[in-house]
């Protein structure tokens, strides 16, 4: 077990408080695994998730690192929803046609498999070339005529002669346990190009804390920003902060930035609502689990989660660590369906197979997806009833 760390990653901070402590949780949510005992033999940390009183920041204080292994039986793939490949499709219109990244050499940081990047470089007259960093890259070296590259690694120090003009980062930084470190790199791979653009979607921590949501908590993502901490991590590593813009529902934050000419170290934001919030949330984590437990208890018919990713991995193991009161996670993602959940073992299905199984309800764990999953269940002719997630 790692040794608790004792200040804040971001602003070197000692005032913390520990609001959610949970025992062998696994380290992985998105590990495919091929049997329900491979599932259940998967690594376990402890998640002990703090937040400074310095500025905001929240970040698991005994996350270690040597426990996870990405590679390529990860997938967290989300564009297999129609919802969501149109959230990457008008994230791409608007780098394109309103922050002007054109003829532009982009640098992705943990690229997945690579379709937000290569919706960018094959964006019609925009010009683009791309090289895309990730250790669970699965796919041809190149693409698009030698324009578009990837490689199976992750990115750091040693990537800082790669040239950029324009570098992007979706889902990384909560993964990575320093994250100053990566916000340097991209610094200094940027060391000839002045008028370069940087962007970073992260989750805003806020919004998790304040609905609630008790499966937006996972090993995994080990570091989780408020919008002043973001930008005051950023103002640390050298950059200007144009704009942090709540997007995606408010469940994520989409920071743009440029390289600052000033040399002055930002003081840091305070932690605004975050403490307060962090605090209410800790009070009553013990009692929604309860409700969960009880929720799912007292349904008469077998009962589904919807979505075999984080969330749901995170939910099943909280409430049905035994496989006792959830019959199966249901997942659009082709490559998971016949897979089983990282923890408990609950298979993965289509939804084509609820009815077969018997299911009666399945617990919607992200509303943005409601209306893609109504309009898939009616075209099944399926009986199956969404529950909302809260």
């Amino acid at each position: 077990m790692s040794t608790a760390r004792l200040s804040c990653p971001v602003c070197d901070g000692s005032s913390l408080e520990t609001f959610v402590r949970r025992a062998a949780q696994p380290v992985h949510q998105n590990l495919l695994a091929a049997d329900r005992d491979a599932a259940r033999r998967v690594a376990r940390g402890q998640l002990d998730m703090a937040v400074c009183a310095g500025c905001g920041f929240v970040f698991n204080t005994t996350f270690d690192a040597g426990l996870l292994s990405y590679g390529e039986h990860y997938d967290n793939t989300q564009s297999c929803s129609s919802h969501f490949e149109a959230y990457l499709d008008g994230l791409v219109e608007d780098l394109v046609e309103r922050c002007g990244v054109r003829d532009a050499r982009i640098v992705e940081v943990g690229c997945g498999k690579g379709e937000f990047l290569r919706k960018l470089v094959n964006y019609p007259g925009a010009n683009n070339r791309g090289q895309g960093f990730d250790p669970s890259y699965l796919g041809p070296p190149t693409a698009l005529d030698g324009r578009l590259v990837f490689h199976t690694r992750y990115y750091g120090a040693d990537c800082t002669d790669v040239p950029a003009d324009v570098v992007i980062c979706r889902h990384v930084i909560e993964h990575v346990a320093d994250p100053l470190p990566l916000l340097q790199s991209v610094f200094a791979a940027l060391a000839n190009a002045d008028r370069a653009m940087v962007f970073f979607e992260t989750p805003c921590v806020d919004w998790i804390l304040r609905n609630r949501v008790v499966w937006d908590l996972f090993y995994e993502h080990c570091s989780l920003f408020t919008a002043p901490s973001l930008s005051h991590a950023f103002g640390l590593a050298g950059f200007e902060v144009d704009r942090v813009d709540h997007v995606f529902g408010g469940q994520y934050l989409w920071l743009q930035a440029h390289k600052s000419g000033g040399t002055t170290v930002p003081s840091a934001p305070g932690p605004g609502d975050t403490l307060q919030l962090a605090r209410d949330y800790g009070r009553e984590e013990g009692e929604m689990r309860r409700r969960w437990l009880d929720r799912l208890s007292g349904r008469t018919g077998r009962v589904a989660l919807w979505g075999a990713g984080a969330k749901g991995v995170t939910l099943a193991n909280l409430v049905d660590p035994g496989c006792e009161r959830i019959d199966c996670v249901v997942d659009l993602n082709p490559n998971k369906q016949g897979k089983f959940l990282p923890g408990t073992g609950h298979a993965i299905v289509g939804p084509s197979e609820l009815a077969a199984r018997g299911v009666t309800a399945a617990v919607l764990m992200n509303p943005n997806y409601r209306d893609e999953n109504l309009a898939l269940l009616a075209s099944l002719g399926s009986p199956v009833e969404l529950l909302d997630w809260r």
